[in-house]
């Protein structure tokens, strides 16, 4: 499926693999991940797309926007917006899509295999695109959940669909550091109440 002669270049939809991970159980280890796929070729680019919410004064995925942002990815993020529904309720909105499709096409020149993280039916026009150009593209995302995670669409137009839970090894977090984290965490709001 790689080529180590290929140039690589991941593009992770942070919102739509995070839901992925969660429902399949497991958290992501993104150092492993870009370790794993420098292995498969030469990754020239790893990118990152999110939305924020800014009127937060802290945000509980900072942390991991700002370790990615000093160990190799590039971050994309926007401002999300809040808006209530007809029925009332508080919505956020974050779509991404737009930034990592422009992204992933001026890179078009540049790259031979485009990995996409996400299952979002919305990129099979992009994937076409990047195809007509003469590249690859794999798509990371879930059957195995139910409903599964991927665009059925998607799926199909990919040259190689990967499904996440084959990489859990490769690229899932340790459950025992998850665990170990989540005691310390807990330890630290325990001492905070005295």
């Amino acid at each position: 499926m790689f080529d180590q002669r290929e140039k690589l270049a991941l593009f992770i939809d942070g919102a739509n693999l995070y839901a992925t991970s969660k429902n399949l159980g497991f958290d992501i280890d993104y150092k492993k991940m870009l370790t794993w796929f420098q292995r498969q070729a030469y990754v020239i680019r790893a990118y990152y797309y999110t939305a924020l919410i800014e009127d937060n004064e802290y945000s509980s995925i900072r942390p991991l926007i700002d370790w990615l942002d000093y160990n190799g990815y590039r971050v994309v993020t926007k401002p999300a917006k809040e808006f209530t529904d007809p029925s009332g309720r508080r919505k956020i909105k974050g779509n991404m899509d737009i930034e990592l499709a422009i992204d992933a096409m001026e890179l078009v020149d540049t790259v031979d295999h485009f990995v996409l993280f996400s299952g979002d039916g919305d990129f099979r026009s992009l994937v076409e695109a990047l195809q007509r150009k003469g590249r690859k593209v794999s798509v990371v995302s879930t059957l195995t959940s139910s409903p599964p995670m991927v665009s059925d669409d998607l799926r199909r137009q990919a040259d190689h669909f990967i499904d996440i839970v084959t990489l859990r090894n490769e690229v899932g977090r340790n459950p025992a550091e998850r665990e170990a984290r989540m005691s310390r965490r807990a330890e630290a709001e325990s001492e905070d109440d005295y």
